[in-house]
């Protein structure tokens, strides 16, 4: 086997691996909140690129938000699951869909606790009303960390930069 037909196998493998490894990535389904860090493993700043890497690209796109945002759910046609929105490329916000089971705070916090849980743990949280739901946002110095409450319930978690609202 001549040299080029061996660089030519090694880069078919390098690029196989990689393919292999997005195709299999998907948001987590036992994503972790770690409040002004990170949700699911995606941080406030991220390229487009590293969020494929991290969840892959089977996502839907929104057709009708204000920034680009992709959908990411368990199955077709069904609400769980996560979603990112993008500001000049980077990620502006990522937040769960409907309250998709397995996901939790760094704290222990689950989604479907009751409201008076949110606030025993994260008592700095402000209250901000939303069309329908409650925000309890935790400011952050490079992302706010948001508790989307419905009827006394914990339906899901929001990362976002500082300058966006907890209510889209």
């Amino acid at each position: 086997m001549g040299t080029r037909t061996a660089r030519a196998l090694a880069t078919a493998a390098v690029v196989a691996l990689a393919l292999s490894a997005a195709a299999t990535a998907a948001p987590p389904q036992r994503g972790v909140l770690v409040p002004g860090v990170a949700l699911g493993g995606i941080h406030v700043g991220m390229s487009k690129q590293s969020v494929q890497r991290a969840w892959g690209t089977r996502f839907g796109r929104c057709r009708s938000c204000l920034h680009e945002t992709w959908y990411f759910n368990y199955k077709p046609f069904a609400p769980q699951g996560a979603a990112v929105a993008f500001k000049g490329g980077r990620v502006s916000t990522v937040l769960t869909i409907w309250q998709p089971e397995g996901w939790r705070t760094s704290r222990g916090l689950t989604l479907g606790a009751a409201e008076s849980q949110v606030t025993r743990l994260y008592p700095a949280a402000l209250r901000e009303s939303c069309s329908g739901y409650s925000a309890l946002v935790l400011l952050g110095q490079r992302a706010d960390s948001v508790f989307y409450v419905r009827d006394g319930e914990l339906w899901g978690f929001g990362l976002m930069r500082p300058d966006s609202s907890p209510c889209p």
